[in-house]
């Protein structure tokens, strides 16, 4: 037995041994997360077209991007359990080494300068600190209490808070809202959640004091951005007219008017949607999405049927995160949420952003890769 063992392994052919780190996607998925890339590239094609570098840059990120999450597609859930711990500490540290030491830059201390380059650490903790709750209720399966779910909101607090402080209410909400979710699937009472929501609400008055000036502006400008339309109000206005303007149809690819007379500030990051919208319309953004209604739908899928509980809580956690990305993002641009700074996944242009998505969507296709605890 074992010398025919033996020489079935020498059989083997390349394609046999390699093929294990080649087919790691999931096909629907990554179909779905295809066609939303090729709308991103016509669309920053056209938002770039005087803006030299942009478009070659968004081409780099989108490479990177595919890369790391072919390396964490490959990565077996086992090992991001093992690393959830010294990342999410990692992660803190910095971010204390910032507040510490940290680089201002337009009013914003975010930075760390490690000689040959900035990070921005706070990017990391996207990743680390819903790694981190699901690698602590896996632990605690089967014997948790009401004080497991307190210790785990002291873990997101203290990611958080850091954040805020620098601050980057952006960044802050995309940390809060992923590791919120990891508590919600973790099984956290509805009567608690009704109970939190309504102490938030009561406490709106003391969150507003302590907001920082910059804050309370983008507050006042998303009730009523006609006060100031030359200044704080002019993104949301221009933003609401290159949507309003493209219609059912859309003016034509190329064609968008507010987005080549320059009139649409960040019109490659942020506001990418409203290029889109001038130029594809109403249709256009519906079928914007229903790929992204595709790609959270299958994510809740494998998030399902994950083989462990910290997989399935991983799993919940990075698609309710997409989510949380695409729903910030086009209510600001339509002006209904205020200005903070989330992109639109896989269409806006940004290097860290999208190296992070690419992470994320990694590690679902590798909980999917491994949703069965015996593997045939």
């Amino acid at each position: 037995m074992i010398g025919t063992s033996a020489a079935s392994m020498e059989r083997r052919t390349p394609w046999e041994m390699v093929r294990r780190y080649v087919l790691v996607f999931d096909g629907s998925l990554l179909v779905a997360m295809g066609l939303v890339v090729l709308i991103s590239v016509a669309t920053m094609y056209s938002a770039a077209f005087d803006y030299p570098g942009r478009f070659n840059g968004h081409f780099r990120n989108l490479g990177i991007a595919f890369g790391v999450m072919w390396v964490a597609a490959i990565v077996p859930p086992a090992v991001l359990m093992r690393l959830a711990v010294p990342l999410y500490v990692a992660g803190v540290a910095l971010l204390v080494a910032v507040d510490l030491f940290g680089i201002i830059n337009k009013g914003a201390q975010r930075w760390l300068d490690i000689g040959v380059t900035r990070i921005q650490p706070s990017e990391l903790l996207k990743i680390a600190t819903p790694l981190m709750l699901a690698w602590y209720f896996n632990q605690r399966e089967g014997m948790l209490r009401w004080g497991d779910f307190l210790v785990a909101t002291v873990l997101l607090a203290v990611p958080v808070g850091l954040i805020a402080k620098q601050p980057d209410l952006g960044t802050s909400i995309l940390v809060l809202a992923a590791g919120a979710y990891v508590i919600f699937f973790a099984g956290l009472s509805w009567k608690v959640i009704i109970g939190l929501v309504t102490a938030a609400v009561a406490a709106l008055p003391v969150l507003w004091s302590v907001l920082h000036d910059y804050q309370r502006q983008r507050v006042m400008t998303l009730i009523d951005p006609t006060v100031d339309p030359l200044g704080k109000g002019f993104h949301i206005i221009q933003s609401m007219i290159a949507v309003g303007s493209g219609g059912l149809t859309g003016k034509g690819w190329m064609q968008g008017t507010q987005t080549h007379l320059e009139f649409i500030p960040e019109r490659t990051t942020d506001f990418i949607l409203a290029v889109y919208a001038e130029e594809f319309g109403m249709l256009g953004i519906g079928v914007l999405m229903l790929l992204y209604l595709a790609i959270i739908s299958r994510g809740l899928v494998i998030s399902g049927s994950g083989a462990t509980l910290f997989g399935r809580l991983l799993a919940g956690s990075i698609t309710m995160s997409f989510f949380t990305y695409c729903f910030v993002n086009m209510g600001m641009v339509i002006g209904v949420l205020p200005v903070v700074g989330v992109p639109l996944p896989w269409m806006s242009y940004g290097g860290t952003a999208m190296v992070t998505l690419g992470i994320g969507a990694g590690m679902l296709m590798s909980i999917h890769r491994h949703r069965t605890l015996v593997q045939t």
